[in-house]
């Protein structure tokens, strides 16, 4: 049996972060070919380091395609510009971006294609998993949540000019302690975050107390010896100027914050044929809308693929003892409400859109469905489906 009274722990880290940095770039390529085709493919990785931004990979752009280096380049730096990079040692407007970017190969394009008798494969094989829990109203962990929502309300107080004294990268670990499996208050909270010269310690302690407070529920704040605000001291030189970045090194921040298993492939940089990530957006979407239903408090769904294949090899569904229904047969539901080859995905999802560099800071899940179809895999539309199949 599962520990019931326990601690759990999770961190986030910012969009300023440098691996964060590389996940925005990355993806703001991916939008940049979905936006003019649709059908465009891309695989994008990118690299920062002091004031050098190295973009590589592989792309299929639509017929006539008017993407050049020079515009992705520009699109870079028009992202570093948005996070608030205008220091010496990374700066948006004077760092170095060398744009690496070749044709797909025709290998993997002959598996994915479409073709007589043959529907769009999977751009790799490869395993995904999503989660859901009844312990906030958005179905994710507590413990990402909250140290996913300290640092968004940093963020947007730093962009809105009231912590002008705060720099883009920043880290924050919240620990809950859980009884008879619930969450009932933090330990202990860390948060570092990068600040301009001649702060100390102390003063940034106090500048980032209120927006702490204000993502724990009341009550729920550790004990003031627990509460860790930058504990190495200074942090000036922060971001890719600080540490290098790479695109894809922050996957468990990017899910669910090591409450649920996780396939191992990362998201950013990567269009909606990769199952990596179109997969791991379908099962989230499973996962949540069973909790929803209330068929289950928790659900976790792994999804299998092979390469140019395009039916999933295996669905597995487990709602880790908390389940209300059969789980094969729940299963089984949920393969007859969702197509779940790659193409299927895509539609049901409506993923071969421009909707991915709002992704790459503070989670892919949990997050509220917008209205040009962003994190569409966050919809509740299946609950009355999965209702009326279980009665």
């Amino acid at each position: 049996m599962p520990a019931s009274d326990y601690l759990f722990t999770s961190e986030s880290v910012s969009e300023g972060h440098p691996d964060k940095v590389c996940d925005r770039i990355s993806d703001e390529v991916v939008d940049l070919f979905l936006g003019e085709y649709p059908e465009a493919r891309v695989a994008c990785e990118t690299l920062a380091t002091t004031n050098r931004v190295v973009i590589a990979g592989e792309c299929r752009p639509g017929p006539n395609s008017r993407i050049t280096p020079d515009l992705v380049r520009h699109v870079a730096r028009m992202a570093i510009k948005s996070i608030g990079y205008e220091q010496q040692g990374f700066h948006w407007h004077t760092a170095q971006i060398d744009v690496l970017l070749h044709e797909q190969s025709p290998d993997i394009a002959r598996g994915v294609d479409a073709a007589a008798g043959k529907d769009e494969g999977a751009g790799d094989q490869g395993i995904m998993f999503g989660y859901a829990c009844d312990e906030t109203p958005e179905l994710m962990p507590a413990p990402i949540h909250y140290a996913h929502d300290i640092l968004r309300r940093l963020a947007a107080a730093r962009h809105a000019g009231q912590l002008p004294q705060l720099g883009p990268d920043a880290k924050s670990q919240v620990t809950l302690r859980y009884v008879n499996g619930r969450p009932v208050g933090t330990t202990a909270i860390v948060v570092s975050t990068q600040h301009k010269p001649g702060l100390r310690t102390e003063e940034v302690r106090e500048l980032v107390r209120p927006y702490v407070l204000a993502a724990l529920p009341e009550g729920w704040m550790c004990p003031e010896e627990e509460f860790y605000v930058n504990p190495t001291g200074q942090f000036v030189i922060g971001g890719p100027d600080g540490d290098a970045g790479l695109t894809g090194r922050k996957i468990i921040v990017d899910t669910y914050g090591g409450a649920a298993p996780h396939g191992g492939g990362a998201f950013s940089g990567k269009d909606p044929t990769k199952v990596d990530r179109s997969a791991a957006y379908a099962a989230r979407y499973l996962a949540k809308n069973v909790v929803a239903a209330g068929l289950a408090r928790k659900c976790v769904i792994q999804l299998a693929y092979a390469i140019g294949v395009s039916k999933p090899l295996s669905v597995y569904v487990d709602t880790l003892g908390t389940g209300e229904v059969d789980e094969q047969r729940l299963g089984r539901t949920l393969r007859e409400l969702v197509d779940l080859s790659p193409r299927g995905i895509r539609q049901h999802l409506g993923l071969s859109r421009p909707i991915y560099a709002r992704t790459a800071a503070y989670g892919h899940f949990g997050r509220a469905p917008e209205s040009d179809g962003g994190f569409s895999w966050e919809r509740r539309d299946l609950v009355d489906a999965l209702r009326r199949a279980f009665n």
